[in-house]
């Protein structure tokens, strides 16, 4: 129908899902953001007032039950990561969109489990789109990038190099993160996973994995099997690398940067990361101010990641990306997780199953 608007609720309205919501609200035009859940009645009281008519409550369960009667047709999953997949699961089966933050979860077989739910869902609800959202898939900058590289520009790519650097926290926040985040790997290099199977293909099959990591400012995190610098390579059976390092100190703010290296060529993207095109010329020298979060720096790609949803949704086009890729980005994280704690390579096989690994030489 000309002019239909796709009503939309939000699950979760912590950071995240306040932005989500955001965007669903002012920013998306052809969705309608009808409802909002929240287990913390202060979250819903702020919705209230930053987004005047939406409904809200404080279960999820009911949120469904109640908008389904008044035509509810997609959900924003962003909450808790430990709840992403069940609630994700609880909307696919009754028919709806779901755009889930990412990961799906921290665990590979239950990561599967909503991506099985989904397609036993598209044999009564063919038309029915569900995608995991990697927002940097939607960021202008590495789309260009990409468009170069499928055109040849840089020949055939070899090498991906990458990195997601968060500013550095004193509060100790990554540290109570980390009881639930799956490790830096799964929560902070899986964009980074996610980039390498986009540029290189979402059909590349792993053959080794292996990582390092220290603890430079976090030592408590160790007490949870995590990090907060480390290093990984990831070798595919084709002929490419890829080399991944996460951080959680970075100084002047967030520091996400990516290069493809091919046969005739390189590119590069945010290598001088900037808020704006502002110089700051002081007694002391020459500066730029960086974004001082993730959010910072891709909140352009948040709002496109909202609009090619609604318009996936409302067009029945596909999906920009297939949801089985989730599920492999969290099989590569947790496999790289596992070698930072026990200090081997980890190797698969060529049908993806894992094969007995020999230990790193450590130099």
């Amino acid at each position: 129908m000309v002019g239909a608007k796709l009503k939309v609720a939000v699950a979760g309205l912590g950071r995240m899902g306040a932005r989500h919501a955001a965007h669903f609200y002012g920013l998306t035009p052809r969705a309608e953001l009808v409802a909002a859940s929240s287990p913390e009645q202060k979250e819903l009281d702020l919705t209230q007032t930053n987004l005047p008519g939406v409904r809200t409550y404080l279960s999820y369960d009911e949120m469904l039950q109640e908008e389904i009667k008044h035509g509810l047709q997609a959900v924003v999953v962003s909450s808790a990561t430990a709840v992403h997949a069940e609630q994700a699961i609880k909307a696919i089966k009754l028919g709806l969109h779901v755009l889930c933050e990412k990961p799906l979860s921290t665990n590979v077989e239950i990561s599967q489990s909503v991506v099985t739910a989904y397609r036993e869902s598209q044999k009564t609800h063919p038309n029915q789109k569900v995608i995991c959202g990697f927002s940097r898939r939607f960021d202008a900058s590495y789309r260009d990038a990409f468009e170069k590289m499928q055109a040849g520009l840089i020949g055939r790519p070899a090498v991906f190099r990458s990195q997601t650097c968060d500013k550095l926290d004193p509060s100790g926040f990554f540290v109570e993160y980390a009881k639930f985040s799956g490790g830096i790997f799964v929560d902070c290099s899986i964009h980074d996973i996610d980039l390498a199977l986009w540029f290189f293909g979402e059909d590349s099959k792993v053959k080794t994995v292996s990582a390092v990591g220290i603890t430079a400012v976090e030592p408590d995190l160790r007490k949870y099997n995590d990090r907060d610098n480390a290093v990984a390579v990831i070798e595919f059976f084709d002929g490419k690398i890829a080399q991944l390092y996460c951080s959680r100190m970075m100084a002047a703010g967030q520091e996400d940067t990516s290069e493809i290296i091919g046969t005739k060529g390189k590119l590069s993207i945010n290598m001088q990361p900037m808020t704006n095109l502002v110089n700051i010329f002081e007694s002391s020298g020459v500066r730029r101010e960086i974004p001082a979060h993730y959010y910072g720096r891709f909140r352009d790609a948040f709002i496109t990641e909202a609009n090619e949803f609604t318009a996936c949704c409302l067009d029945n086009t596909e999906p920009p990306m297939k949801l089985e890729g989730a599920v492999n980005a969290v099989r590569i994280g947790q496999a790289l997780q596992e070698s930072l704690i026990t200090g081997k390579r980890i190797d698969f096989a060529e049908n993806g199953e894992r094969i007995v690994s020999e230990p790193k030489a450590r130099l």
